[in-house]
């Protein structure tokens, strides 16, 4: 792939990062992302993916903006309350970019058809509000081979994990939570309340963590960070990462699921 001189011109500030360079930014044009939920944390993902070039990607979120969305869901406007939030994303992008691919859906992603919504992805985002989903990611993520991107985000703490648990000696998602969550039984922001600017700031980090996992091996970005939890404090604020180690029995990802 080559990039038209209006690509060029567009992502210059990228091209001139020697961690980055041209190699770099076809690759991203090369890449699709699939961003599975639009909220407060993918919301302002897609902002920085689309804006960094990828060049395909797959919107999946079964909501509708809601007008207390507002405050933190930064590509929807008072006119998108009330409409289906994957197609006003969608008409976000297109007045964006419109050279971006992009693919839809209202799906509410369960077990037996996260596979179809993740197909042909290079790398899974999930922003989603509770367990099932996220498992219910992760799992297919294993299974298929893509890695995750698992972000999380309330009150005014965020936590970004790069999850590859198909890979030896990587561990998944459900590695760092266990099958104890399989219910969709997480507290909600409407409950605990959010700082609008903590989502974005979740949001962001998790965008520029997914472009360290699409330059893997292209660039001197950096290492993807398999594994690696880093748990975003809005308060002090501050930011540590820990270690998550590989489950050996782990149903999606470990000895037992191979045997």
């Amino acid at each position: 792939m080559t990039l038209s001189s209006a690509r060029l011109d567009r992502f210059a500030r990228h091209i001139v990062l020697p961690e980055v360079g041209g190699a770099g930014q076809v690759r991203l044009a090369e890449a699709k992302v699939a961003v599975i939920g639009l909220g407060g944390i993918g919301s302002p993902a897609l902002q920085y993916l689309a804006a960094s070039g990828i060049g395909r990607l797959a919107l999946v979120d079964d909501d509708v903006v809601d007008v207390s969305n507002l405050q933190r869901q930064t590509i929807f406007t008072t006119r998108d309350v009330g409409y289906g939030k994957a197609v006003s994303a969608r008409r976000w992008l297109a007045n964006f970019d419109d050279a971006l691919a992009v693919d839809v859906s209202d799906a509410r992603i369960t077990p037996e058809n996260a596979a179809a919504l993740i197909a042909g992805a290079d790398l899974v985002l999930d922003g989603t509000d509770n367990f099932a989903t996220r498992l219910a990611v992760s799992d297919a993520c294993v299974a298929a081979g893509i890695p995750l991107l698992s972000a999380a985000v309330g009150r005014f703490q965020g936590q970004v994990g790069a999850f590859a648990g198909n890979l030896p000696g990587e561990p998944c998602y459900r590695c760092f939570v266990g099958d104890a969550f399989d219910a969709e039984d997480c507290d909600t922001c409407a409950d605990d309340g959010m700082l609008g600017a903590m989502a974005g700031w979740a949001g962001t980090f998790a965008a520029m963590q997914a472009i360290k996992v699409l330059l893997a091996g292209v660039s001197t970005l950096g290492a993807p960070q398999w594994g690696r939890l880093h748990i975003l404090d809005g308060l002090a604020p501050a930011m540590r990462t820990i270690r998550i180690g590989k489950d050996p029995a782990c149903r999606a990802c470990g000895a037992a699921s191979s045997a």
